[in-house]
């Protein structure tokens, strides 16, 4: 069933971002992140007191391969 659709701004899209007018099968963004995190990264709310002494992340990944997008095409 088509679609009518009138008048459409669209400001900024991202690099991974999707962006759909009108009738669709099927949306399918292919985007991969790899977040390496220490300790009190991601602490939320108010007032926070994170006391982390001698802390350090290991980013070494020796695998050298993660888990991908191969066949989301």
């Amino acid at each position: 069933m088509p679609a009518i659709v009138g008048v459409v701004q669209v400001i900024s899209i991202g690099s991974s971002s999707v962006l759909n007018i009108g009738d669709v099968y099927k949306i399918m963004p292919l985007a991969n992140a790899k977040t390496f995190s220490g300790a009190g990264s991601f602490n939320t709310g108010d007032g926070l007191y994170v006391n982390n002494h001698y802390s350090s992340t290991n980013t070494y990944d020796q695998d050298y391969l993660d888990q991908g997008n191969f066949l989301n095409v």
